[in-house]
Formats: C-alpha cells, structure tokens, sequence
C-alpha cells in the first residue's frame, strides 16, 4: 500500500511523534522512510533579519546570513543523523534528505516521489504560530499532492480509527485507503455519516456498508445528525478515536489553496492524527 513514506523532521515534540508514526507504518507496509528536514529560508533571509541590521545600521549582514545558514544547515544534518540512527535500532530502512527553502514548498515538491507524507501538527516555532494548526502544517495540507498524516502532540497505537464519509468522490478514495489500511493493521474500522437529512444519510451510510461487506475486520456504522464539523470532532473525542480518515480536495489551480470548511476545522480542533486523502 505504502512503499515509500516521507516524514517531515525537525527539534520539535510534534515531529518526533510524527517520526513514532512513521516507524509504524513503515514495520507494518514493509515501507522505506525518507527523513526530510528544511533549513529554513525564511529564517535566514526574512524580513525579521532584514529588519533588525537596517535599523541597526550593521554593515556586516550578509556574513550574518551566512552563519546562520551554517549553524542551522549543522543542525539538520545532526537531527538527521538522529532519525537515521532511531531507524537503524528499529530495523526499518530509511534514507535522509537535508533541503533548503521554504519549508511547506519543499515538503511538497519532495512528497512527488512519495506514497504518504506525514508530518507533526506543528513544527519548531510552534509557539509563533496563530490558532490550532501550525502555519507549515496548514501549508503542506493545502498543497501536497498525495496523501498526508499530520500527528498531534501524543503517540498513541491505532486500534480505533475512524472514517468519515459522505458519499463524495474524495470521500470514496478516503474509504478506499481507510479500508485497506484497517485491513492491513488488522483493525476495525468505525464509518460516520454527518447528515441534516436522515433519509439521505441512511442512504449514503449505505453505500458505505456494501463497501466493506467483504473486508475484515468488520466495520461499524453511525450516523449522526448535526453540523458535520462539529459533529466528527465530538465523536473522535467521545470513541476516543485514534486516527480519522478524511477527504480533501483536489488541486486545480482556483481550489488548491482552499480545503473543505468541515476538513479545516476537523484539522484544527481533532484529539487525534488526521489521514488526508486526495
């Protein structure tokens, strides 16, 4: 299923969980791990730096700019380094990049050559960010062209995933890789419906149960009346869920930039890793 897994590494608490996941599913699909860290552009080169040395009239700002370059490049190579050494001890195969960019920009362009993209909620400068979701993370949800983990803040094991379905062409591929992915981890699955309209919910919860007649472990079903948003984030938190499958939208060049009202909030406000299909 995943042969190739991609995982966003950085100092923060949020990527070493993300790096838990990844060895993960990468001892259950028998998958090889590419380890990416980003020296940061913005950080080098932003208007931050470029600020300070006019204000302050100093000269020597290029020769700034390029040890902070080399102090942030050593660093990458040593967090790489870590995660290589981590991969060795758990014996799964695993290769490291080190890139140099806009961070979200880079994960996307490297996620071309993945099967999955997996990253924490937020990264290194966290605590700069504005709401519940990372600035990098909301970045790479917009924008990566395939399927994307973002982990919270906790590792847990997944044995209580849950599907979110409503019977859209995004959310049938989301149900086909939420289908073998609890097959393949010997899970069951949990299918939940949001409607207003409980006839048409029933409905579209039904094409859900002729899906997965055939899979094992068995999938549950509920369906649930209300807000969509809303009602998903409730549920995880009530089944203490540990993973939530999802759909997003695709890319033309006037949505790429916009996902779905209910995955942006599910994004920002779920207890637990969110699996984005495209």
């Amino acid at each position: 299923m995943f042969k190739k897994i991609l995982v966003g590494i950085d100092t923060s608490e949020h990527s070493r969980n993300a790096q838990a996941y990844a060895f993960t599913l990468a001892r259950k699909f028998g998958a090889t791990l590419l380890g990416l860290h980003v020296v940061d552009i913005v950080s080098i080169e932003g208007s931050f730096f470029h600020d300070i040395s006019g204000s302050l009239g100093l000269e020597p700002y290029l020769d700034f700019s390029t040890k902070m370059r080399e102090v942030l490049t050593a660093r990458g190579r040593g967090v790489l380094d870590e995660f290589a050494a981590a991969a060795t001890r758990e014996g799964i195969a695993a290769e490291t990049t080190l890139d140099m960019g806009i961070v979200a920009n880079q994960i996307c362009e490297r996620a071309r050559s993945a099967d999955l993209v997996m990253i924490g909620h937020r990264g290194v400068n966290e605590r700069f960010s504005t709401g519940l979701l990372g600035s990098t993370a909301e970045s790479v949800a917009r924008k990566c062209p395939r399927p994307l983990l973002i982990s919270p803040n906790r590792y847990r094991e997944i044995v209580r995933p849950v599907l979110a379905y409503d019977g859209s062409e995004r959310a049938s591929r989301s149900m086909r890789t939420a289908a073998e992915f609890a097959s393949e981890l010997g899970v069951p699955l949990t299918v939940v419906t949001v409607t207003r309209d409980m006839k048409l919910g029933e409905r579209t919860l039904g094409e859900a149960r002729a899906y997965f007649e055939n899979y094992t472990p068995k999938a549950e079903f509920k369906l649930l009346q209300g807000h969509a948003n809303e009602e998903i984030v409730r549920f995880l938190k009530e089944c203490d869920a540990d993973l939530l499958f999802i759909g997003a939208y695709g890319h033309s060049r006037i949505i790429e930039m916009v996902l779905g009202s209910t995955t942006e909030y599910v994004l920002r406000n779920a207890p637990c890793p969110v699996f984005l299909s495209r």
